[in-house]
């Protein structure tokens, strides 16, 4: 198979960010039944996973 390897790695990128989105449990049960809470949900969590990437280890 030719695959593009930039394409995967940023497939696999996406995919790896939404399986760590799901273990918040509020949005992988889809707690927040109005969209704009759900969003409002995601969008901490998102925030949450970002910070955590980024702060220091020590």
């Amino acid at each position: 198979r030719s695959v593009d390897h930039q394409i995967y790695r940023q497939r696999n990128l996406v995919e790896r960010f939404f399986n760590r989105l799901k273990h918040f449990r509020a949005i992988a049960t889809r707690y927040h039944k109005l969209a704009r809470n759900f969003l409002a949900a995601i969008a901490l969590a998102s925030a949450r996973l970002w910070i955590r990437q980024y702060e220091p280890t020590t």
